[in-house]
């Protein structure tokens, strides 16, 4: 273990502008705490990055003093990957500016910055970029993975959005990478995770979104789950380019919008989002509603942000969580089954599954046109997601995704997985996450930027040869 100095951190302080937090500052566990409550680690040092410059400063500091780097964009992260033991913490919180092109549908992201920045500003426009569906994620961890939420069937992943970024290299230099700069270095960048770098600008395409959308809830109850599962198998890939969907296996939330008999009931959940015309979701919702009557429903237009919140109570900060994923070509007889079995198995109610259904725009980009791993072929990407409040009940709820996840494999698309639902992996999930020409690329390029894999606490790619 490589130990750091008061003369060491006097250095650095005097190098950057923004603060640099030791163990017995006051500050110091604030700017070390990230989202997932079951990670407690404690670097050397936090540097509060200001500028660009703080970032090379920083970096220089930690490579001179042998210390592992970490980077910490919203710290929303499961697997932890922003907070190491004993090395240095680069936190970007204060990097997250937004600044709107309304002419050109551009938007400037500092690297800090989080969804509920970035959709505010944009919104403030009738503006908008496939992100994430919690506004507390943070935008850089998200887009450097791929990024999916509500507008993926419209507008496709974050990254097929991305199109260009500062980032600070290990050996110090400052670069923008685009398809006309470092253009190999952007490929990578889009899917490649936060293995080349830190990035302190994202720039992203912007499209006419809101402010306001149609949104449709509806709940069957765990006794009919079989039943609703079939029906929204056959009724989620004939909805339209501009309606998205979250399927979820969960206990029915406390809301006002829920009947109070209802409240913590287990079941499946649809929640149908319409970008389009309100007389089309309209009729979207009557189709479901007339297939297979729900438990309860509830239907209402809503500002594009508000359903950016939808899910921020239920995952707020503080909670100790675990996940993994698995993606499925279809809902089959066989993959149905294995859900409703371990709907009853979970031991408390927060716990939950998520499917993203991909398609449309998603499958319209060119396999190779980004690092992102998974194909572009339509598919259901899972999360399935430990949340408990309550550390003693952690490891059982671990054991409960585990399990999941193993009865699914048979029917997945592979071991490999979305690289920003990846909390434990190894070498050979990595390599197959990507694929062997993919991963041969990253690594390709990872030799050029970062030879001696610099920035290695991530899903880490090391570097050819």
């Amino acid at each position: 273990m490589t130990t750091t100095s008061s003369a060491d951190l006097d250095q650095l302080r005097s190098s950057v502008k923004g603060e640099v937090h030791a163990p017995s500052d006051a500050g110091y566990d604030e700017a070390r705490t990230i989202w997932n409550a079951q990670i407690d680690r404690r670097p050397a040092a936090v540097v509060m990055a200001t500028s660009t410059e703080d970032v090379v400063a920083a970096v220089g500091f930690a490579r001179a003093a042998g210390l592992e780097i970490s980077v910490r964009g919203g710290g929303h992260n499961t697997g932890g990957y922003a907070v190491g033991d004993d090395g240095l913490m680069i936190n970007l919180a204060l990097l997250n500016s937004v600044e709107v092109d309304v002419e050109n549908k551009r938007a400037k992201v500092g690297g800090g910055a989080l969804l509920s920045d970035l959709d505010g500003a944009t919104q403030a426009h009738g503006l908008a970029t496939p992100g994430g569906m919690i506004s507390h994620t943070g935008v850089a961890g998200l887009t450097l993975g791929g990024g999916m939420g509500w507008l993926t069937r419209l507008h496709g992943l974050t990254i097929d959005n991305l199109t260009g970024a500062e980032i600070v290299l290990a050996d110090g230099r400052v670069v923008w990478a685009s398809e006309n700069e470092h253009a190999d270095l952007f490929w990578a960048l889009r899917g490649g995770g936060g293995n080349f770098g830190v990035v302190t600008t994202f720039e992203y395409a912007l499209h006419p979104v809101g402010p306001m959308v149609s949104v449709g809830l509806f709940f069957w109850e765990a006794e009919r789950a079989t039943e609703a599962l079939t029906m929204l198998r056959d009724q989620v890939p004939t909805l339209p380019q501009d309606s998205n969907v979250i399927i979820g296996l969960l206990n029915a939330p406390p809301a006002p919008f829920v009947p109070a008999e209802h409240h913590f009931k287990p079941g499946v959940l649809l929640v149908l989002v319409g970008f389009g015309p309100p007389e089309d979701h309209a009729a979207q919702c009557g189709q479901i509603s007339g297939v297979l009557t729900p438990l309860f429903e509830f239907a209402t237009p809503m500002p594009y942000v508000a359903l950016q919140q939808l899910q921020d109570e239920a995952t707020a900060h503080g909670q100790f969580n675990y996940e993994k994923g698995t993606q499925l070509p279809e809902l089959s007889d066989a993959v149905i089954e294995v859900f409703v079995n371990h709907l009853g198995r979970r031991g408390i109610p927060t716990s939950q599954v998520l499917f993203y259904r991909l398609d449309h725009a998603y499958s319209a980009v060119e396999e190779n046109a980004t690092a992102y791993g998974a194909t572009r072929t339509p598919r259901y990407a899972t999360m399935l997601v430990a949340m408990t409040p309550d550390l003693a009940a952690w490891e059982s709820e671990r054991e409960w995704v585990r399990n999941l996840w193993t009865d699914l494999q048979p029917y997945s698309l592979g071991i490999g997985d979305y690289i920003n639902n990846m909390v434990e992996f190894d070498a050979e999930r990595v390599l197959a996450s990507y694929g062997p020409e993919k991963y041969a690329r990253l690594a390709g390029i990872k030799a050029v930027y970062d030879p001696q894999n610099v920035f290695r606490r991530n899903v880490n790619i090391p570097p050819a040869g």
